[in-house]
């Protein structure tokens, strides 16, 4: 039984592999699917469009659609610099405003 359960152990794993390079490869996501691709819940990400922070399409006023492509600029909005980025902002601004 052991080697029967490690087996179908590894039988999902690949099947989770496989569903995760499908939703790669499209370029309109649905509600679940985005979910998944966000890693956060279905009804997370209906809050979100209800509440409109998260671009969508509703086509025929029930499904939701997602671009993948929107969803990753959507991840990558509110950008934190590093301490490096900062200090090296900081060291440009003296130079250029240095008081004469």
């Amino acid at each position: 039984m052991t080697q029967d359960n490690l087996i179908l152990d590894k039988l999902t794993e690949i099947a989770n592999k496989l569903d995760e390079q499908n939703i790669l490869q499209k370029t309109v996501l649905n509600l679940s699917e985005a979910a998944k691709y966000l890693d956060i819940s279905e009804s997370h990400l209906y809050k979100l469009t209800s509440t409109r922070q998260i671009p969508h399409f509703c086509p025929q006023g029930k499904k939701l659609y997602f671009r993948r492509e929107e969803l990753d600029q959507w991840l990558q909005r509110n950008r934190q610099s590093s301490s490096d980025e900062i200090d090296r902002e900081a060291t440009n601004y003296l130079i250029k405003n240095k008081r004469r």
